[in-house]
């Protein structure tokens, strides 16, 4: 059977140049690639032939002599024919777009930034407490950040100023190495430039060839009112700094609350638990409440208040983000029992106890006629 003419497999005519080449291969790859026509014999038979053709005439040499003696010089048994010596080996052609046929999915890029040296810096966190109140009126503050910037000297490249990196003579600028092993081929990280694909030949003095120096450096954190417990504040491009000219990281700020000595937070609400003499429990009278605010707010306590019973004071809690009002304010009672009494008055409490009755102390009451109930179930 006569094979099909490379160019016209590829859809391009002998004068075109390497990167039209390079776009009709990667059109068809892409459409023919096992992965995407899985169990289909004919569409893998086609990507081999499409990436055979695209090994040949990628090649400056191989396509000198494929356009020379045609497909006779690259067939099996061509002996000491003008096309001696070439072998077909389309994983090093295909792997040279692969990156580029499926980098976006990956993130994209990638084979092209490995190339320059460019590389992303680090994200970097930092960890800062703020107060109650801090949260309640925000805050702007200043931190100071240990951290990797752009080296001056050399401008990021990591070569002397009047050098710059050279092309890594052991992989040819590509950042990996292929050892072919029978039908197979292995690659690995270029073992010279460890994948960069250029090496520096005059380290800049300042900063060893890394490009980066480390220093500390002052920056300005402004806290908005009404953020919680683990609030992320991004501070983008405050992070470690780029490799050869690479993007610099983000800076995280991860906030964490101080307790309070007087209030407790739930989200956008506030908790206070307040002390009440047992007189003012009991007869009723008013107390004083403080707000984060600055404010004093008094409190209507009503006759027989018992512990744990909640007022609410509407719109005294957190604000919440982005002005959209703010939260409530529970006042939570508690009866403080009586200590350190003088005779007098004890005696006027034994007084007290001694007129009481049901009426006085309901729950007391209710609470022993129930216990009294299941003792005479249990001797029944």
């Amino acid at each position: 059977m006569t094979q099909e003419d490379f160019y016209e497999l590829l859809g391009v005519g002998r004068d075109v140049d390497d990167a039209t080449l390079k776009k009709a291969y990667r059109k068809l790859a892409m459409q023919y690639h096992p992965d995407r026509n899985p169990g289909d014999a004919e569409a893998e038979a086609k990507f081999k032939e499409v990436s055979e053709a695209y090994d040949i005439l990628s090649d400056a040499e191989k396509r000198r002599v494929y356009d020379q003696y045609g497909h006779a010089a690259f067939q099996n048994g061509a002996g000491g024919g003008p096309g001696a010596g070439f072998d077909f080996n389309f994983s090093s052609s295909f792997a040279d777009v692969f990156d580029d046929l499926f980098g976006d999915f990956m993130g994209g890029g990638g084979s092209r930034q490995r190339r320059s040296g460019a590389r992303r810096g680090a994200d970097l966190r930092y960890n800062m407490e703020i107060t109650l109140d801090d949260a309640y009126h925000g805050k702007k503050a200043e931190i100071e950040v240990p951290t990797t910037s752009v080296c001056e000297a050399c401008d990021g490249s990591g070569a002397e100023p009047g050098s710059s990196p050279v092309t890594c003579s052991t992989c040819d600028g590509h950042g990996k190495v292929r050892q072919q092993s029978g039908f197979f081929t292995i690659e690995r990280t270029c073992p010279t430039c460890g994948g960069v694909g250029r090496v520096i030949e005059s380290p800049c003095k300042v900063c060893g060839g890394a490009g980066r120096v480390e220093r500390e450096k002052t920056l300005s954190v402004n806290v908005p009112p009404g953020v919680e417990d683990g609030t992320r504040i991004r501070l983008s491009g405050e992070g470690e700094a780029g490799v050869r000219g690479g993007p610099a990281g983000d800076l995280y700020i991860f906030l964490s609350m101080a307790s309070h000595p007087v209030f407790r937070r739930d989200g956008e609400h506030l908790f206070c638990r307040v002390p009440i003499p047992m007189a003012t429990a009991a007869l009723g009278g008013g107390i004083d409440v403080p707000g984060l605010d600055g404010s004093r707010m008094s409190v209507s306590i009503p006759e027989g208040t018992q512990s744990g019973r909640q007022f609410r004071l509407r719109g005294k809690g957190m604000p919440r983000l982005r002005g959209q009002g703010s939260g409530d304010l529970y006042v939570e009672t508690v009866v403080e029992t009586p200590v350190n009494l003088s005779r007098k008055q004890k005696e006027l409490l034994r007084e007290f106890a001694d007129t009481g009755d049901e009426k006085t102390n309901p729950e007391s009451a209710g609470f022993f006629k129930r216990v009294k109930e299941l003792w005479d179930d249990i001797t029944d």
